[in-house]
């Protein structure tokens, strides 16, 4: 990547010779320009909020900035090309969106994520510590700014406009407005299930912003509560890709024997999960974990493993998450422990799963989503 502090080399995590995604894109070389070419003061506490694989931080490392970030993957990644670009230890402070924000923040610089909510509560979260003469910047490509975004900046932060575009990129110049009232933070959201979902059926479900369809119960993980396994024989059952928790709670509630664990790459999904959970009074025992799937975890000591592969990489759609779920799920099922798996029928994870485990059986389906079930042998 070009920019006016060098060209680091960067790269996705996990490192795949055969991926052709970029870690980085032209909002993210804008966002650098604009901030050299208008002599931004870099000497006071740097935000940077949303770095999807660490580009920003990386280029502006000699400036001790703060990352804050939902992606155990995009958090890892960082940390590789920090290290590939001879950073000094430390030089890059990391958080989470769980973590308490810094007090006082001089230079905001967000990359505009996916979610419009989980934008919503960053910028909610990090307001506070703004003055000001904060510098707030926004990036993202075109097609990822909208009305609403903008409105978001402009009803929490202060006036807000646009840049030109350059090579489908533009950048969101915000003021911020000491005096401004601010809504209150909506997140985390809470509803009850509606009936007909098996275990959880009127059970409460708890959402930190940026969670897959956080305001309602999404169709195919209704589908999947409809047709889940019996799970009688299953001692240590996996919610892979858990979102907000409900399927491993369900599996929770009607099996207490069973420890569940829950294990995503968001941070705001593995605090769904545990809010859901307790919420619900589950009795039996839960692990909660933020990683890469199912490193980790001991081959051969899980039973069960319930997924609902996502497709997309940010805005790329790509089927390499779900092969790495798919592989990590086979590696850490025992012999005759199966995998069960949601999806859009015409992803086609019955071939994948075939090619992998040497079976696949068709559970249930309707006309838009398809249920299978892989076994170790």
């Amino acid at each position: 990547m070009t920019t006016p502090w060098g060209e680091p080399a960067l790269s996705r995590f996990p490192v795949d010779p055969r991926d052709r995604l970029r870690a980085w894109d032209a909002s993210d070389e804008y966002l650098l320009r604009h901030l050299a070419e208008q002599a931004i003061d870099l000497s006071g506490t740097v935000v940077v909020v949303g770095d999807r694989w660490g580009a920003l931080v990386t280029a502006l490392a000699a400036h001790g900035p703060t990352q804050i970030t939902d992606s155990y993957l995009g958090q890892e990644a960082t940390r590789l090309n920090l290290a590939r670009n001879g950073a000094e230890p430390g030089a890059v402070r990391l958080l989470t969106t769980q973590d308490p924000p810094p007090d006082r923040i001089d230079v905001l610089l967000v990359r505009v994520p996916k979610s419009l909510a989980l934008l919503e509560d960053q910028l909610l979260r990090l307001a506070p510590a703004l003055h000001a003469g904060t510098v707030v910047v926004g990036t993202g490509m075109v097609k990822e700014i909208h009305t609403s975004t903008l409105t978001l900046f402009e009803r929490i932060i202060g006036p807000t406009r646009t840049s030109l575009a350059e090579r489908k990129a533009r950048l969101i110049l915000c003021t911020p407005d000491p005096s401004l009232e601010r809504p209150a933070n909506p997140w985390p959201y809470a509803y009850t299930l509606p009936g007909g979902v098996g275990a959880v059926s009127g059970r409460t479900v708890v959402n930190h912003a940026g969670v897959f369809c956080a305001d309602r119960l999404d169709i195919g993980t209704r589908f999947l509560l409809q047709h889940l396994p019996d799970g009688d024989d299953a001692r240590r059952v996996v919610d892979l890709g858990c979102g907000n928790g409900v399927v491993g709670t369900a599996m929770g509630l009607a099996h207490p024997e069973a420890e569940v664990l829950f294990t995503d790459e968001s941070f705001q999904a593995v605090a769904s999960a545990e809010a859901t959970y307790k919420a619900n009074g589950v009795p039996g025992h839960a692990e909660f974990r933020v990683g890469d799937g199912l490193s980790g975890v001991p081959d051969g000591s899980v039973d069960l493993v319930l997924n609902n592969p996502p497709f997309h990489s940010h805005q790329a759609t790509t089927d390499a998450t779900a092969w790495r779920m798919f592989t990590g799920a086979r590696r850490a099922l025992r012999p005759g422990g199966s995998l069960w798996v949601i999806g859009n029928r015409h992803l086609g994870y019955h071939v994948k799963l075939r090619r992998l485990f040497g079976n696949s059986e068709l559970v249930a389906s309707d006309p838009k989503f398809v249920l299978l079930r892989a076994v170790k042998r």
